[in-house]
């Protein structure tokens, strides 16, 4: 194993340069020798949550490792592009659950371009844009009228028109890293580029369009992560739900009224408020989840119960220090990662001229 490169993953009050090793080295312990890695070794894998966490690998220099997490997902795509929503310990032949999310799909193309931002191998990109063009042709298959994307297919091939405000704030930063693939092959994608608009409108302008999940912090920030609000939008959005969701010193609720925190939707939001230009409220919220990072392992407890003072629930996961890594990427200026997240090189799309 080789030692990871942590000179931009050493924050104050976050992660020193021996903690960082930790934390990347409690990632690879749990990928799998095909490249799959799950939640914890013995839980499921998630096709979102094994690329948040390759992405996390890349930034720290161990692109052999993460190269293998992409090749898991080329070598189990389903004939339609999809994967499934869930596999036992990342066993491909072990799933879960059947349904087919569109959020978990399109996230490919965040980590394809992440990972060839940070290696420059055009070959890897060559070999995986086949696989990133029939998972955003099977999202865009979802899309509905109202620019807003349905959030699951079926086994048996129902589609959902229902559309998740998170979900698809996430396939909008998914659609512009797979327009930048696709532009750096000079490969053009219009009709990619008319639904990012058609998707980014709906985020903006219509929330009715959206199943109603305000009580979830995802809904609050991830239209600013995903890079659909920018500027004073993105500021005023954050700002009216602040005091509702975060809170001092323990980090980011995940739903109301649960006094529940959780390290994913902290970094998370630290991350947004990074690519708002808002580094030093990023760098409190990451230093007040260090209470649940794990020493003996380097990675992050799920969440905590604060006011019964307990973990909940008691698991170590691959996503929540990923997450928490890719944010302190961002502000140690780890360039590859600044621009996936950053959005300002990213393509936009065609802006939507729709009601």
């Amino acid at each position: 194993m080789t030692a990871p490169r942590t000179e931009h993953l050493v924050l104050p009050g976050v992660l020193t340069a021996r903690e960082a090793a930790e934390t990347v080295r409690g990632i690879l312990a749990v990928q799998r020798e095909d490249g799959a890695i799950p939640w914890f070794r013995g839980h499921h894998l998630d096709p979102w949550d094994h690329v948040e966490a390759a992405m996390a690998l890349d930034a720290a220099g161990e692109h052999d490792a993460a190269e293998r997490a992409y090749e898991w997902l080329r070598r189990h795509q389903n004939e339609d592009g999809s994967w499934y929503a869930a596999y036992a310990d990342g066993d491909p032949d072990g799933v879960t659950d059947r349904g087919r999310e569109t959020n978990f799909v399109a996230y490919v193309a965040v980590g394809v371009w992440h990972h060839y931002l940070s290696t420059g191998d055009d070959t890897f990109l060559d070999r995986l844009w086949p696989t990133v063009y029939t998972a955003m042709e099977f999202v865009l298959r979802l899309q509905q009228p109202g620019g807003q994307i349905g959030w699951r297919r079926d086994d048996d091939g129902t589609a959902a028109t229902d559309a998740l405000l998170t979900g698809s704030s996430s396939v909008h930063h998914a659609l512009r890293c797979a327009l930048a693939i696709a532009e750096q092959r000079e490969e053009a994608q219009p009709d990619w580029e008319l639904a990012a608009g058609a998707l980014r409108h709906a985020i903006g302008h219509h929330p009715e369009r959206f199943l109603d999940k305000d009580r979830y912090s995802m809904d609050w920030y991830y239209p600013v992560l995903g890079g659909a609000l920018t500027g004073a939008e993105a500021k005023s959005r954050i700002e009216e739900r602040w005091d509702d969701f975060v809170v001092p010193g323990l980090g980011v609720r995940c739903v109301l009224p649960n006094p529940w925190v959780t390290g994913g939707e902290s970094a998370e939001l630290a991350l947004a408020l990074w690519a708002m230009g808002e580094s030093d409220r990023a760098l409190e919220i990451l230093q007040s989840i260090q209470h649940l990072r794990d020493p003996a392992t380097g990675l992050y407890w799920t969440g905590y119960v604060f006011e019964d003072r307990a973990i909940w629930p008691e698991e170590l996961t691959t996503w929540t220090a990923g997450s928490l890594l890719l944010a302190v990427a961002a502000l140690g200026g780890d360039e590859p990662t600044c621009a996936v997240f950053g959005g300002e090189r990213l393509p936009r799309g065609l802006d939507a001229e729709c009601c």
